[in-house]
């Protein structure tokens, strides 16, 4: 088995978390060349993970983006419901949901298992990376890598540092950025960073026009894609990233900068109906599932 290009990623790195986005980032790293350690919270959860990475691990292989076979990659992954496995890493990410007290929870638990020279870092969204690494005892050694769904099209990481991250860390984490063949945009930590808080003004002022009856969703999403270059538009990546997701992200920035970020009565609608976007088939647009 062989890659395309020597990657500067850690050997060994571990992933709290498999769903959709830390599958993503497990991927990722499997393709820099790392052994990669996935930790799920029950069996069904780390079975649904190892399928989720093994099907990212055969599309990459189908694209030749990667030479060898599926079992040769799946050797270098291990999924695991124990956070000691996380004892040998280099690396650990984490990639539990945007809850405040489960991030806090589940980074102190990770942080007991690793050496005193292991690297641990969160890739919320929106949280604040200062206040968590102040939950931490080497507050130094942990910093913000905020991936972007889906992990393996996206070709952008952004670093966040907080007042707290070391030196070294500040350096290596670009390093690992570039080592996975993307770009690092690094922020300092502040209220939804650049990336969310600039991408959930846009997405809620957007979704403030279907409120209003402006246009449909098709042609206010169309009108960024053609005349502003968008990839996707605001209401379409708003599905994709699911709306429950951009509606707690908007919640908290509004707590924190204002009402400028609070969220549209449509958005607060769809979301108690259980109109979440692609992952449930529905939402500014449908699905096939």
């Amino acid at each position: 088995m062989t890659e395309k290009h020597a990657l500067a990623v850690p050997a060994a790195v571990g992933v709290l978390g498999g769903g959709r986005m830390g599958a993503g980032i497990a991927h990722a790293f499997l393709l820099a060349g790392a052994k990669v350690t996935v930790v799920e919270r029950d069996g069904q959860a780390a079975e649904a993970a190892r399928e989720r990475i093994e099907r990212d691990l055969a599309k990459s292989l189908e694209r030749g983006s990667v030479d060898g076979n599926l079992d040769e990659w799946a050797e270098k992954l291990t999924v695991s419901l124990d956070h000691a496995d996380f004892a040998d890493c280099e690396l650990v990410v984490e990639a539990v949901p945007e809850v405040w007290d489960l991030k806090v929870s589940a980074l102190q638990e990770v942080e007991g298992h690793l050496a005193g020279t292991a690297w641990l870092a969160t890739n919320t969204s929106s949280l604040s990376v200062d206040g968590l690494a102040e939950q931490l005892a080497r507050p130094e050694r942990f910093c913000g890598l905020h991936f972007f769904n889906p992990v393996p099209a996206s070709k952008l990481v952004e670093v966040v540092n907080s007042k707290h991250t070391g030196e070294e860390l500040r350096q290596l984490s670009v390093q690992w950025v570039e080592g996975l063949g993307k770009t690092a945009v690094v922020v300092n930590d502040a209220p939804g960073f650049a990336s969310s808080r600039l991408g959930v003004a846009i997405a809620l002022e957007a979704i403030r026009m279907v409120e209003e009856g402006v246009a449909s969703p098709a042609d206010i999403d169309n009108a960024m894609v053609l005349g502003y270059k968008f990839p996707v538009g605001p209401l379409a990546l708003t599905d994709i990233v699911g709306l429950d997701v951009r509606l707690g992200i908007a919640e908290y920035l509004a707590s924190e900068l204002g009402p400028r970020f609070e969220p549209p009565q449509l958005m607060r609608d769809m979301v108690a109906r259980g109109e979440l976007g692609r992952k449930t088939g529905k939402g500014f647009f449908a699905y096939d599932q």
